[in-house]
């Protein structure tokens, strides 16, 4: 059976002790496990909230972004430099966390845009960091898992078919993908040929609705999202992914302007709602 996660940005972006009382619940709900972004600087709580969190038999996945000074796809030598140190920094919390996987868009900074379209140095400059990324990676046993998103945030990697190109460049076994309904819903014709792409280096799935908020209560595919999911075998985590303005600052940077669903429906009526899905089309049967 797949492992099913919810990401604590529903709440909020940054790790502390504050977040107890939602793992714990988050478990008690009857998740496998729970996702945390790292990006805040208190670098001793990813430790404690690590711990915690296997204390409570839960498993854990991390996701995160770059910025524009940190940018892997920059013309700028110095500037990819700084990339590749953002990279290890998110790769040693992530170790600290007890997680195994650190996904996101972190192939390019995020909602940094250079009009026109990506360029063939900057995939080749993307891979390079990348590269080393997954080496640093590797001894921390850490995969990284890049993430497509749709026009309005990035533009190196929107489909799939752009994202395996970035990853195969990469060549790294520790270098692989991961997919988002959401995004998909915006940048792809068909989620069976979306997931058929990145199949052969998918190694993680955000669920998440057209809208960010409860899964099944908008307007994303669903069957067909689970039928090709089937289809390609997939049996790694289905995590939740969804925002709310819990986290000013972080709904900020992210374009949340106003509630989609409470974290607490989504978290409740989501575990169901996947669930449900699974056992319908047969994913990790």
């Amino acid at each position: 059976m797949n492992k099913i996660g919810f990401n604590v940005l529903a709440w909020s972006a940054v790790i502390s002790d504050d977040l107890f009382p939602i793992i714990e619940r988050l478990k008690t709900i009857g998740y496998d496990g729970v996702e945390y972004f790292v990006g805040s600087p208190d670098e001793p709580a990813y430790k404690r909230v690590g711990q915690h969190t296997r204390d409570l038999g839960l498993g854990v996945t991390c996701v995160s972004v770059v910025g524009k000074d940190e940018n892997p796809i920059s013309d700028s030598a110095a500037v990819r430099a700084k990339a590749l140190d953002r990279l290890k920094w998110e790769i040693d919390r992530t170790h600290d966390l007890g997680s195994q996987l650190l996904c996101g868009p972190i192939h390019s900074a995020h909602a940094v845009f250079a009009s026109r379209a990506p360029q063939d140095d900057e995939y080749n400059w993307g891979a390079e960091v990348l590269h080393a990324a997954g080496e640093y990676a590797a001894q921390a046993d850490v995969v990284l898992g890049l993430e497509a998103l749709n026009r309005f945030e990035t533009y190196l990697c929107n489909t799939m078919e752009q994202l395996l190109r970035l990853v195969r460049a990469a060549d790294h076994p520790n270098v692989r993908a991961m997919f988002d309904t959401h995004h998909a819903n915006v940048e792809e014709k068909s989620y069976a040929r979306a997931l058929q792409t990145i199949a052969p280096v998918l190694v993680h799935v955000h669920i998440s609705e057209n809208d960010r908020g409860t899964p099944g209560d908008g307007m994303v595919l669903w069957d067909d999202a689970f039928a090709a999911l089937a289809q390609i075998d997939y049996r790694d985590w289905l995590t939740i992914e969804a925002f709310s303005r819990n986290d000013p600052d972080f709904a900020n940077a992210i374009g949340v302007w106003r509630e989609y669903s409470p974290p607490w429906d989504i978290a409740e009526n989501g575990l169901k709602f996947i669930r449900q899905m699974c056992q319908k089309h047969g994913v990790g049967a």
